[in-house]
């Protein structure tokens, strides 16, 4: 994990990377628990016996699964000191690039694009790519941005 002191230490990392989560793997379980919480029960997801016969020769993950991983992840990559909270404040761009398989291993790589100051803190636009083990590909990018406040 990346540990910044404060906002300063966060502003000088500034166009760099700075966090790699460990990889997680993503189990049916997993997929069928959002497909539950989403009500998206696509067989693509949720049916193994059908998605077996599909294009990708099994159930994958929701592209959405995939994306809200990348909070925890992020989190167990880094981290900023001297905060009263951090919150997700949207995305500029997200891209599904490659899909994740039941059993695929994710982890998140977490690049830090800007720094800006807000009443009461600041905003950071981070890149998050999704790497899937064993994949040429991401599983997803995201630019996101999460609002620290003090």
């Amino acid at each position: 994990m990346t540990h910044f002191a404060d906002f300063e230490a966060l502003r000088g990392a500034v166009g760099t990377e700075i966090g790699i989560s460990e990889w997680l793997t993503i189990d049916q379980d997993r997929i069928d628990r959002f497909a539950d919480a989403t009500d998206d029960h696509q067989w693509i997801h949720v049916d193994p016996e059908r998605a077996a016969r599909g294009p990708f020769k099994g159930t994958i993950a929701h592209g959405f699964l995939t994306l809200s991983l990348t909070v925890p992840m992020v989190d167990e990559a880094t981290s900023v000191g001297g905060i009263r909270m951090g919150i997700n404040y949207g995305l500029n761009k997200v891209r599904f690039i490659t899909p994740v398989p039941v059993g695929g291993r994710i982890r998140a790589r977490v690049r830090l694009d800007s720094v800006t100051d807000i009443p009461g803190g600041v905003q950071a636009q981070r890149t998050v790519t999704v790497e899937l083990d064993g994949a040429a590909k991401p599983a997803c990018v995201a630019e996101g941005i999460v609002r620290y406040l003090s």
